[in-house]
């Protein structure tokens, strides 16, 4: 049984809150997932099946919407409106990313909606809050994240290149407090019965994700500067990135910190008959044989201790340089050493690793009678499994069955 079996969601479809749903329906609740008659924009967005555009064949959506039912309901319709309001009563959750007066000029709103589900729990998503006017303003996933700041804190060294962000971060960044909010209500309700209404707003939910960034700026008036694969800082530190023998790069991660981790990485030096090479490497044999605990915070004011420290990052910038970025990966793996290649999401997606992992999922499309390879579990419980129980709802797809006894 999964997490969340017999919790029945109500999701207005909308692509900013699209990640939510999906969660909560791949941990086993019941997402019915309600669109307009025309069915939601988001269902022609690219990439494609075969790259080739056309009815059901949306990636993205189909990525989005896993696990879910879907029906189409106009709310602007009386008549749908009670459907909708029948529909609620089923349920558990309400989550919804409408303009912020919409639903209440429905008569569709949380103070409507409990008088046939007290005890509903009711998430709203908008731009800045409910109660806040910038809500108003057209937004997109971009403006979400360069208004809340994670952009400024992610990109390059180089600052004459533009920040970066993943796919849809702010919107997913809002769907995991979302989802998060929700859980927390949900074990609350079991024990008081009582449901409640959660105001989420995207702005916040980025801002407070900019690790240093904001409270730099609110303590001390100091503002962070991105840096190329490595946390943002008001002062520039050590470069961490470092091209490989097959040109890719690499990560360099976390240098050895303990004893035992310069005594194993003075010894794949050697392996790799490179300790002629790195000058500094009398000080990684200090380190192996460094008596108690490394005490980083004298980094700078002890001589031997910055020696040794520096060692380590320079050692493991040498073999970084001499091998593929995998199999440096693999080494530092080996020698119990925090550091990664640099990975295209296609690369990752076929990594051995990930794939041990189960991050690759056959799913069962019965239309086109074929099966497609997904990506899986954000993450693995093993008290709660997690699972894609269905593709996505074709437009309209299981109208009969969720609202013919309504």
């Amino acid at each position: 049984m999964s997490a969340l079996t017999g919790v029945r969601v109500v999701e207005l479809a909308h692509e900013s809150i699209a990640l939510a749903g999906k969660l909560l329906a791949d941990m086993g609740a019941d997402v019915i997932l309600v669109e307009p008659p025309a069915g939601d924009p988001a269902r022609h967005y690219a990439p494609y099946l075969d790259d080739t555009p056309g009815e059901d064949r949306s990636l993205y959506w189909w990525h989005y919407h896993t696990s879910k039912r879907g029906v189409t309901l106009d709310l602007d319709d009386p008549r749908d409106r009670e459907r909708f309001r029948a529909l609620i009563a089923t349920a558990d959750i309400l989550l919804e990313a409408e303009p912020r007066r919409r639903l209440a000029a429905l008569g569709l709103d949380y103070g409507d909606l409990t008088t046939v589900r007290p005890d509903l729990l009711h998430a709203a998503v908008t731009p800045y809050g409910r109660n806040d006017g910038k809500s108003d303003r057209p937004f997109t996933d971009l403006t979400v994240m360069a208004a809340g700041g994670p952009v400024w804190n992610c990109g390059y060294d180089d600052h004459s290149l533009p920040p970066v962000r993943g796919p849809q971060q702010g919107y997913h960044t809002a769907s995991h407090f979302a989802v998060l909010s929700l859980l927390t209500a949900l074990l609350y309700r079991n024990v008081s019965g009582e449901g409640q209404f959660i105001d989420v707003s995207m702005h916040a939910a980025c801002n407070v994700t900019t690790e240093a960034g904001s409270y730099s700026w609110l303590v001390a008036g100091e503002t962070v500067q991105r840096q190329t694969g490595r946390h943002a800082a008001v002062n520039p530190s050590s470069e961490t990135q470092e091209r490989c023998a097959d040109g890719r790069h690499a990560n360099t991660g976390v240098p050895p910190r303990t004893p035992a981790e310069f005594g194993r990485l003075l010894q794949w030096l050697r392996e790799l008959e490179l300790e002629e090479a790195l000058p500094e490497a009398v000080f990684l044999q200090m380190g192996a044989e460094w008596d108690g605990p490394f005490d980083l915070s004298r980094i700078g004011r002890d001589d031997a201790v910055t020696a040794i420290f520096g060692a380590g990052r320079e050692a493991m910038k040498l073999i970084a340089s001499r091998l593929p970025a995998q199999d440096f990966f693999v080494g530092c793996q080996r020698a119990g050493l925090a550091a990664g290649a640099v990975n295209a999401p296609e690369e990752a997606f076929e990594d051995e690793h990930f794939k041990a992992r189960g991050i690759q999922v056959p799913v069962s499309h019965d239309e086109l009678g074929r099966t497609v390879i997904y990506p899986g579990a954000p993450y693995r419980m093993t008290g709660s499994p997690w699972r894609i129980s269905r593709r996505a709802p074709r437009l309209g797809e299981h109208n009969e069955e969720v609202l013919h006894d309504l």
